[in-house]
């Protein structure tokens, strides 16, 4: 995944926004910020972007997006689960028509057999719509870990968006 590629993803999901007059805010975990980078260098971004939560830690999960510390105790952070909840309370906490929210182990430590190191969990949700849920595994460095997630990332909004 190129930067590139990312740069044409962050202007189509944008473009999109704008044309349907919505507005997006982000909530992550692994990627620390990356996906709103993202967007945000795009021109004009301020038209269709509201926020982005950088929740790295589980308390900040908890504090800032609202994820029940039950979830985090049950499904651990890096979840459907937890991504829904960071959705939602992206959701709640912005001013946003579309959320994304992004939870994973990018490594190069910290993967277990049930969570391997490149599993990412994400969840987008539409302001009156119910959350979708996706778990991916990547292959790569740390680097290449969050690189393909911000892609994805920004790939389901496009997906949201058009369904």
């Amino acid at each position: 995944m190129t930067q590139a590629t990312l740069d044409a993803l962050a202007r189509a999901v944008g473009a999109c926004l704008k044309a349907a007059g919505g507005v997006l805010a982000t909530a992550e975990s692994c990627t620390g910020g990356w996906v709103a980078q993202a967007v945000t260098s795009v021109a004009g971004s301020s038209q269709w972007f509201d926020r982005g939560f950088v929740t790295y830690s589980n308390d900040a999960k908890q504090e800032m997006l609202g994820v029940s510390g039950e979830t985090l105790a049950r499904h651990g952070a890096v979840s459907e689960e937890a991504a829904r909840e960071m959705a939602l309370g992206a959701l709640a906490r912005s001013r946003a028509d579309v959320v994304l929210a992004v939870t994973g182990v990018a490594g190069p430590a910290g993967g277990t057999a049930a969570k391997p190191v490149g599993m990412v969990c994400f969840a987008w949700a539409r302001r009156g719509g119910a959350p979708r849920t996706e778990t991916r595994r990547f292959n790569g460095d740390r680097e290449q870990v969050r690189r393909e997630s911000v892609a994805a990332a920004l790939q389901g909004v496009l997906r949201c968006l058009e369904g």
